[in-house]
């Protein structure tokens, strides 16, 4: 399917009230001859190809799908369905089932697919963010009304931010928001996704989640041109299209949960903090988490105290501390050599953690940045020759000319020797910072500290996130 199309600003397209979005499918299933079951089935489609635009297996692998007894909750079987096509996990909650044949077939089509539909008694136990990583809100749509009975009014309190839950993709209209004014009481359920269908319904204004998306792409120029619909473009053979919020998207509402792990006292307290790294760089190597896990952000400071910060890569690690090579007259090595300390951070977002490590610098011995360098390729070695590190050059061929001249100086089997001016640094630890992502932003932190690096004593706390 091709990608969705580029995001159409909020403010540019057309929202129904719960009056019109209840005309509009009267007569798209009367007289423009659409059955309910081949609407469920576009808007089902749309809505997991929504939520795998945005939250891909790879990073996302279950889906707990919450299904209500209406319309809405036969989108989310459909969707059930196509996600499981698409490689997620997939579990269903149906907890009041609908007996009629289509939903019946919906639920059989699930079923023969493997799918496991669970009690919300066993999933309210096992507990939601233990259950999947994403939870998809197809309980109830624009034409509920009322309060919720049991056990739906259970489930929608489980979604509420006090309960710390998944990312929850919502479908049309979050459960428990008036489909006009939004969530009345201020206390419902805070969706990151919401897949609007048709049209979005006014309640969307106050949608502040990161992701909202149209899906279902069958309004006909009939009911486009009688309601005066504005609508967004679908790009190629995409299904679903992404709407902007007003204006621009927000840096402040860019969010996500936080749900990969925990970290437990009985882990950290007492142990070596450089085999905790160690454990946790092999993880990141082992997942694939990014084409350079020992891609570190390396802070220094000058002489006045102004801090520096870039991406470097680390080059190995023992028990002595953390290494990486440089060029000793470049703007990051002179601030190693000044101050003598550094700090750097490694962060694997595919695994919600984050490494801070501060440290005392200095310089490894010639030999073992030689014997460094010349395990380098030749081109790497020609370049640390070639490049006066941070100082200013007027122009690239300068700097191509230079390398082409060591290249031929370098020709065939010459050795490259190791320029005096490139080495290594050797970063000993003081302080080691291990977090992991948590929801609600309540993240676990331990650090362990020692006082100076001769020792091996290190101690350790538990920090307040």
């Amino acid at each position: 399917a091709s990608a969705p199309a580029s995001a159409t600003a909020a403010d540019e397209i057309s929202y129904l009230d719960q009056a019109a979005a209840t005309a509009i499918d009267e007569e798209l299933m009367g007289a423009l001859g659409f059955s309910v079951d081949q609407l469920m089935e576009l808007a089902g489609l749309s809505c997991a190809s929504a939520l795998a635009a945005e939250y891909p297996v790879d990073k996302f692998p279950s889906v707990l799908v919450l299904a209500g007894p209406g319309n809405n909750g036969g989108d989310g079987l459909v969707a059930a369905r196509h996600l499981t096509h698409f490689g997620y996990a997939v579990k269903v909650c149906y907890p009041k089932p609908t007996s009629k044949p289509l939903y019946d077939g919906l639920v059989t089509q699930c079923k023969s697919l493997g799918i496991p539909f669970m009690e919300w008694a066993d999933v309210e136990s096992t507990g939601l963010a233990s259950t999947a990583s994403i939870v998809m809100d197809a309980l109830f749509g624009f034409s509920f009304k009322g309060e919720p009975r049991p056990p739906f009014d259970a489930i929608l309190k489980a979604l509420s931010p006090a309960a710390r839950p998944p990312p929850i993709v919502s479908v049309d209209v979050p459960s428990g928001w008036h489909v006009e004014k939004g969530d009345e009481k201020g206390d419902g359920m805070r969706p990151q996704m919401l897949v609007s269908l048709t049209a979005p319904k006014l309640m969307a204004k106050t949608f502040s989640g990161m992701h909202h998306y149209l899906g279902g792409r069958f309004v006909p120029p009939a009911i486009r041109d009688k309601y005066g619909l504005r609508l967004p473009p679908f790009s190629g053979a995409s299904m679903v299209t992404k709407i902007a919020k007003s204006g621009s998207h927000k840096v402040a509402d860019m969010r996500i949960s936080y749900t990969r792990g925990a970290l437990e006292e009985a882990d950290f307290i007492g142990a070596d903090p450089m085999k905790v790294w160690d454990e946790w760089f092999k993880a990141a190597v082992d997942g694939k988490v990014c084409e350079e896990p020992n891609a570190i952000s390396l802070a220094s400071v000058d002489v006045s105290g102004s801090p520096s910060v870039r991406v470097v890569l680390l080059k190995g690690y023992d028990e002595r501390g953390f290494i990486l090579y440089t060029n000793y007259t470049s703007r990051k090595g002179s601030e190693l050599d000044g101050s003598g300390k550094a700090a750097f951070l490694s962060y694997w977002e595919a695994l919600q953690r984050q490494v801070r490590i501060e440290g005392t610098v200095e310089r490894l011995s010639e030999a073992e940045s030689t014997a460094y360098f010349e395990s380098r390729p030749k081109g790497s070695r020609i370049g640390a020759w070639a490049s006066d590190q941070s100082k200013p050059i007027e122009q690239r061929a300068a700097l191509e000319a230079r390398e082409a001249a060591l290249q031929e100086l370098y020709a065939g089997d010459a050795p490259v020797p190791k320029p005096p001016h490139w080495g290594g640094y050797l970063i000993r630890p003081t302080a080691i910072e291990f977090w992991q992502g948590r929801p609600s932003r309540l993240h676990d932190r331990f650090r362990f500290t020692r006082e100076h690096t001769e020792t091996k004593e290190w101690t350790c706390q538990r920090l307040q996130p």
